[in-house]
């Protein structure tokens, strides 16, 4: 969904690349600092409770991270180390927000109740997602198709939790976090679906190709 505003937003962040190009600062090192930033400030609010606050600071160091690219741009064009970097860490950060969720629950809320269970559950099945969903775009690109569609890519996932988190963190019962879960979980196997979906009529559409 929030693919969409890749473009103009390339277009805002670009002067601040552009800054930290002059600062010295490399494309793999602003991908470093943002994916270790998010991570370790993320866990942190999780443990400390204070989610409001916490989750503006690890939306910063998203923010920062999503700057390595404009970067590369600038400077070296973009490598493929670069890439593979900016796309293995990504999976830590994004392992690091799921368990800060999942702890949340486990020190804050009340074990017993229903709707903590469910928090669990679903945070367990966004994770699970959180992963397959880029695996599938690795996958078929190794085999020669494409899986790039899907309702909820990793910033809408992101936006999603985060946004679930701060309400929360704003004083709403946690029974909200648990419902900004479950439509991302739900959310997240749609997308599961949709890119095994796209490969499936690409497989089928190049077996229809060779057959003719």
């Amino acid at each position: 969904m929030l693919e969409n505003l890749r473009a103009p937003f390339k277009k805002i962040i670009n002067p601040i690349a552009r800054f930290l190009v002059r600062m010295h600062l490399t494309a793999d090192l602003i991908t470093i600092i943002g994916a270790f930033g998010t991570s370790i400030s993320i866990i942190l609010t999780a443990i400390s409770g204070h989610l409001f606050i916490g989750v503006l600071i690890s939306t910063l160091f998203v923010l920062f991270d999503s700057l390595d690219g404009s970067v590369a741009a600038i400077t070296t064009g973009g490598t493929t180390f670069g890439a593979f970097l900016d796309s293995t860490l990504d999976r830590i950060a994004d392992w690091a927000i799921m368990c800060a969720v999942a702890l949340y629950f486990v020190l804050h809320c009340n074990l017993t109740d229903i709707w903590s269970i469910i928090g669990i559950v679903a945070t367990m099945v966004a994770m699970m997602t959180s992963f397959v969903t880029p695996y599938a775009r690795a996958r078929a690109e190794s085999v020669g198709y494409e899986a790039k569609n899907g309702i909820a890519t990793r910033s809408d996932r992101i936006l999603i939790t985060f946004v679930g988190m701060g309400i929360t963190g704003l004083g709403l019962p946690y029974l909200v976090l648990s419902i900004f879960m479950v439509v991302l979980a739900v959310l997240g196997i749609i997308t599961i679906c949709q890119r095994i979906h796209t490969v499936y009529c690409q497989a089928q559409e190049s077996k229809a190709f060779l057959e003719k």
